[in-house]
């Protein structure tokens, strides 16, 4: 089992879960944030005056799947986040140990 991590802008939320839905994924989990990756922010202006947003606002989705299902998820968030601009985010993917279902007790890929 694997967990996936993307952080995507926010305006692509509704895109990217609409389209896990349609490819099966087991469930999500989100979580608004801020932050930079290497463009350290933006310049941007107002009433004349230029400022800097060092955090900008970006989306976190987590997905826990199955090993074979990971390679189909990770590909169909690139394709649907990718704006081919700067900021579009990142995607990880960290191996998961165990999992269980609290109402049921079940454990393993099961508990998905």
């Amino acid at each position: 089992m694997k967990k996936i991590e993307a952080i995507i802008r926010p305006e692509k939320l509704d895109s990217v879960r609409l389209a896990l839905k349609e490819i099966g994924a087991p469930g999500l989990m989100v979580t608004e944030i801020e932050g930079h990756g290497k463009q350290k922010g933006l310049v941007k202006q107002w009433r004349g005056k230029e400022y800097k947003m060092e955090l900008l606002p970006k989306v976190k989705i987590e997905v826990v799947a199955k090993d074979a299902d990971v390679e189909r998820i990770v590909k169909k968030i690139m394709e649907v986040a990718n704006t081919g601009e700067i900021g579009d985010g990142k995607i990880f993917v960290y191996p998961i140990e165990s999992v269980f279902r609290i109402r049921t007790g079940e454990k393993g890929e099961s508990a998905i």
